[in-house]
């Protein structure tokens, strides 16, 4: 759903910080890594010709003679696992741990995994690994005594550096984890915005379905009653048959056009601003829609008692268009022949009232013109969503009555 931003850069970050490359080494680490080899070397060689020289200048007791080669040895290998404390760092710990009773030149190496346990690994790891080094403190001093420093004085230093490493690392700790959990936040919040712009997307694209569902049926149906006619009245005057060609033309271009655009609508990932939607039927629309019945044969009968038609909402007018329009199509489809009967009712405060009746067909119902059976349900989620009632069925007197109540609330 969504990809991390690459950082402007990711070679001065380390690779844990670096989602692309946290396997790897970045040319930050390396140049840290590499640095800290240096100074371990460097601390190693130097501490080693202070202790066989006799007369040390670091205050440390260079011990017996055999424990000088030891040391030295254990010092070497130890700076040269420091290549590997980013892969195996609580492996290094363990086996560099016996080194904190008596070396001298692994100081900068245990430091160094000290601070890398406490900084990549659980703190539970990292706090016995500080145990560990403050309890062999003792045994250390006893073992190389300081020359310069009583005992209490040594181990007063051990621990402050000690210290020292351990609150340089739980502040780096505090704030990688503070950078992951910012990026883990940015991710889920892009993530969640492209959601919900698919989701947009979706809720769009089933209106448009809706809406289009509604004309085409229209139209279609439209189209079935003309050329029904034809078909039944080959011998009607050259006028008659002429003027329901024409409709059957129009229509037909109509239903292309409705089919082109939400084609259109439907395979463009972004809808574009420069073909913008066509005006939207209102009550106002009604009247039209009759008509274009009357002229198909159907006999319509319309009851207007709309108080303030022109204050009614737009989206409850068009709402109200299209539960006209879906009940014309299907008395079209399910009952041919029969009056329809459309009763328009309301005033602000009261909510508007719409109501299309037709005689049940003798027989049952017609389904000489095919249709999906979904068209009262896209109109029973319409009225839902704008807060009304909906109600269709055969009443006491047996006819096929569809009813709808849409709220209109007070000007």
């Amino acid at each position: 759903m969504s990809s991390a931003v690459a950082p402007d850069h990711p070679w001065l970050l380390p690779g844990s910080l670096v989602p692309a490359r946290s396997a790897r080494r970045t040319p930050r680490d390396w140049f840290v890594d590499g640095l800290l080899f240096l100074i371990s070397l460097g601390w190693v060689l130097i501490a080693h010709d202070d202790a066989v020289s006799g007369s040390p200048d670091f205050a440390l007791n260079a011990g017996p003679d055999w424990l000088i080669g030891v040391d030295l040895v254990a010092g070497l290998l130890a700076t040269g696992g420091l290549w590997l404390r980013r892969r195996w760092p609580v492996g290094l710990a363990v086996a560099t741990a016996p080194l904190t009773l008596f070396s001298i030149t692994g100081g900068v190496v245990l430091l160094v995994v000290l601070f890398t346990v406490l900084v990549h690994r659980p703190l539970p790891i990292g706090l016995a690994l500080v145990g560990w080094n403050v309890v062999t403190a003792l045994p250390y001093e006893m073992l190389r005594p300081s020359p310069a420093l009583p005992p209490w004085a040594a181990v007063a230093w051990t621990a402050l550096f000690i210290g020292i490493a351990v609150a340089w690392a739980l502040f780096v700790r505090a704030r990688r984890q503070l950078v992951v959990s910012l990026r883990d936040r940015a991710e889920r919040a892009e993530a969640e915005q492209q959601l919900r712009l698919d989701q947009a997307r979706r809720l769009e694209r089933d209106r448009i379905a809706r809406e289009m569902h509604d004309v085409l049926a229209h139209r279609i149906s439209l189209l079935s009653l003309h050329a029904g006619a034809l078909e039944f009245r080959p011998d009607a005057p050259p006028e008659e048959v002429a003027r329901a060609a024409g409709v059957i033309r129009a229509s037909a271009h109509a239903a292309l056009q409705d089919l082109r655009e939400v084609i259109g609508v439907l395979r463009a990932e972004v809808p574009s601003e420069a073909t913008p939607e066509r005006p939207q039927p209102t009550l106002g629309d009604v009247p039209a829609l009759v008509a274009e019945s009357r002229d198909a044969g159907v006999r319509v009968s319309v009851v207007d008692e709309v108080t303030e038609p022109a204050a009614v909402p737009v989206a409850i007018g068009r709402s109200a268009y299209r539960i006209v329009q879906e009940g014309l199509t299907n008395a079209r489809k399910h009952a041919p022949g029969a009056v329809v009967e459309v009763r328009l009712s309301g005033a602000p405060g009261d909510g508007l009232a719409v109501e299309i009746s037709n005689p049940w067909p003798v027989g049952g119902p017609v389904t000489s013109i095919p249709g999906t059976g979904t068209g009262l349900v896209g109109v029973a989620e319409r009225v839902t969503l704008a807060g009304g009632r909906l109600d269709h069925g055969r009443d006491a007197d047996g006819d096929f009555r569809l009813t709808a109540w849409l709220p209109w609330a007070p000007a």
